[in-house]
């Protein structure tokens, strides 16, 4: 065990679990292998690292992130109505998640709201958008990060 604490510039080895306010679990590590990052390399949104750092192995901690820290309100503007012709190579389907390419070419999934005759609802906003959610994390390993 090191007594590394988790600050910019390390790796970090961890499970986590990511709850709703309601119990129900987002994603989880505990059946699979833990995660493992460096603090600050944009895999994590920074409101969850805030909240790890000091943190040393064997640490565990339960952390309610609100959704200005997660990811972000949600924005009735990222609701768009789409041309129903837009959706030829596949029949839209409510529910779906579908892919398109913004102005500068990166994917940007939405999820199909509603269809209607002439156009189809689709909302851009991250799923979990306007969502606290409950992070909790149990600490396996903090090491100095190592450049590749």
């Amino acid at each position: 065990m090191s007594d590394y604490r988790i600050d910019e510039g390390m790796d970090v080895t961890l499970h986590f679990t990511l709850k709703l306010e309601d119990g129900t679990v987002v994603d989880s590590t505990h059946d699979k292998a833990p995660a493992t990052f460096q603090v600050g390399d944009g895999n994590l949104p920074p409101g969850f690292e805030h909240p790890l750092k000091g943190l040393t192995a064997g640490a565990s901690g339960t952390f309610d992130i609100t959704p200005e820290h997660a990811f972000g309100q949600h924005n009735p503007q990222n609701v768009q109505m789409l041309k129903r012709d837009d959706f030829k190579d596949l029949p839209p389907e409510v529910g779906a998640v579908v892919s398109f390419a913004d102005a500068n070419g990166n994917e940007l999934p939405g999820v199909i709201k509603a269809i209607h005759e002439r156009q189809v609802e689709v909302d851009f906003n991250h799923p979990l958008a306007g969502r606290t959610l409950t992070f909790e994390v149990e600490v396996i390993d903090v090491k100095p990060a190592t450049t590749h």
